[in-house]
């Protein structure tokens, strides 16, 4: 009794039934994510991707899980800091849908500019270095590459996004998916829980999560307690937690707060 021959498929069919799998991987990721974010119109989320690294982060380099935070609603987080927030980092927050194409291309060409800077002052550092070693002079020390500082252009929603699923990795594909993601939280969460998720759970300081985590940490008191100016230093502390952290009296972060606090004004946060 002969055995029958066994079937194979072809290179073309293989490579379609392996697109389709990778495709059919791609919308249940969606649709984890669409489920994700409907659950939060209900439920506060206990934490987010990028907290839950930076304890981990912690905890391998200092043996001690180091974390402030504590849940606050929207109304009982007080008007000044969304306020600030607003006005620091997303002025259109209220009205853009998840995301601001200028600010994007803006940053982009400022970060296309940064990076040529550091390039060509890399290589001037490079050219000398070479240079001493040919006179026959070692140079002292072997100079740190000068990196672009890059700055970002992403809306609140964005950052919420990010935070909440994402790596910190700069690639095409994280993109994409901040995109997706960005849009998902529009389409089924208000601006006011969307804020309200964002102060929650965003970084401003090591291990330490949330506006009321930073009133009591910074001002000795509560989030609703606030006042323009006390606000204004949080929000801009945001963008950089950790130096500011280290600096609080850095003339640039009282600066710009004083810019901030005038610009809160003008500032309608969602009701």
């Amino acid at each position: 009794m002969s055995d029958a021959p066994v079937a194979t498929l072809s290179w073309p069919a293989r490579l379609g039934r392996l697109l389709a799998l990778v495709l059919l991987a791609g919308v249940a990721l969606q649709l984890y994510f669409v489920l994700r974010i409907a659950l939060m119109t209900v439920l506060d989320p206990a934490s987010t991707t990028f907290q839950r690294s930076e304890i981990w982060r912690l905890a391998t380099e200092r043996g001690r899980i180091e974390w402030a935070q504590e849940w606050r609603d929207y109304a009982a987080l007080g008007t000044p800091i969304a306020r600030a927030v607003i006005a620091s980092e997303d002025a259109g927050f209220v009205e853009h849908s998840g995301v601001e194409w200028d600010a994007l291309e803006k940053a982009w060409e400022r970060n296309q500019r940064a990076e040529a800077v550091a390039e060509r002052r890399n290589e001037q550092l490079e050219r000398r270095q070479q240079q001493a070693l040919a006179r026959g002079r070692a140079p002292a020390a072997v100079p740190a590459r000068v990196e672009a500082r890059v700055v970002g252009g992403s809306t609140i929603t964005q950052q919420l996004a990010k935070n909440l699923f994402l790596s910190g990795e700069r690639t095409a594909a994280r993109k994409a998916q901040e995109f997706a993601i960005t849009f998902m939280l529009e389409a089924l969460l208000s601006k006011r829980r969307i804020l309200e998720i964002y102060l929650n759970h965003v970084e401003w300081g090591e291990g330490l999560f949330g506006a009321q985590a930073a009133a009591r940490h910074y001002f000795h008191t509560d989030a609703d307690r606030l006042g323009s100016a006390q606000a204004a230093r949080l929000a801009v502390m945001l963008p950089a937690p950790k130096r500011f952290e280290q600096r609080p009296g850095s003339g640039y972060l009282v600066g710009r707060a004083g810019t901030i606090a005038a610009r809160m004004g003008a500032v309608q946060p969602p009701r």
